[in-house]
């Protein structure tokens, strides 16, 4: 995992919404057809592919559903406090 991939996969709101979205919830309890996003479904996939090849969630599949689970752990271990910022941030004004 390197640094330039975890800054690019979390520098899109829609994959910083779904990380959120992720971190409040018991792992594998989110399919990805159960967020909310105002992105359509293709987009919605790529967002997903982008968060799994950085290394920030890791999907399995279960029947017709993919569910996700937040890397928290290692992605902490490998950059200390990035998921934090994510976590915390405030709404931007504009």
């Amino acid at each position: 995992m390197s640094l330039q991939t975890a800054l690019d996969a979390v520098a899109d709101p829609v994959r910083r919404a779904i990380i959120r979205e992720l971190a409040g919830h018991p792992d594998w309890t989110r399919a990805c057809g159960t967020f909310d996003l105002p992105v359509s479904k293709a987009t919605r996939s790529h967002h997903f592919a982008v968060l799994r090849e950085a290394g920030l969630i890791e999907q399995r599949d279960e029947g017709a559903r993919r569910f996700n689970r937040l890397r928290r752990p290692e992605f902490d271990a490998e950059f200390p406090g990035m998921l934090d910022l994510i976590l915390n941030e405030r709404p931007s004004a504009g």
